[in-house]
């Protein structure tokens, strides 16, 4: 079931000013999405640290110092949520990179998303497969998930 990506966004804003918690966002897949989405939200000057857009694998590899391999893997992810959490002071950071379609990336297959959350310090990943090859379908997936999981975690 789709959701609303501005509805999201304006939860995620609510539930980070009463937490007081600080956000970054690290987007391969979603080329700045879900930082457009933060951003616009109402008060996210209060509690949006910012993100980065690292959409080669050579700005991964060399920005945000993710090892050598596939950058649509947990590794990848893991390092990018981490690397940004500390670049940009956040307490809640998220890092979302997969293969978009229509064509396979790093031998996965078209809408394989890794994503993770960098939670003060405690760093999670998890794979999820959306059904669709369509570029389009994947990127609207992945937007509403990067939202609810933030929604998610601050709301725990």
């Amino acid at each position: 079931m789709s959701q609303d990506p501005q509805e999201l966004a304006k939860s995620v804003s609510e539930a980070a000013s009463r937490d007081g918690r600080r956000l970054a966002i690290v987007e391969s897949l979603t080329g700045g999405l879900v930082c457009s989405d933060l951003a616009a939200s109402p008060g996210s000057s209060e509690w949006f640290r910012g993100g980065v857009v690292a959409y080669d694998r050579t700005t991964k590899h060399g920005a945000l110092g993710v090892p050598d391999g596939p950058v649509v893997s947990e590794p990848a992810v893991r390092t990018m949520a981490e690397k940004a959490a500390d670049l940009l002071g956040a307490d809640l950071t998220l890092a979302v990179s997969g293969a978009g379609g229509p064509e396979p990336q790093d031998d996965q297959p078209p809408g394989t998303v890794w994503f993770a959350v960098t939670d003060k310090g405690e760093t999670e990943a998890w794979l999820e497969q959306t059904d669709s090859d369509d570029p389009q379908d994947v990127l609207r997936f992945t937007r509403e998930r990067s939202l609810q999981a933030l929604l998610d975690h601050l709301e725990k």
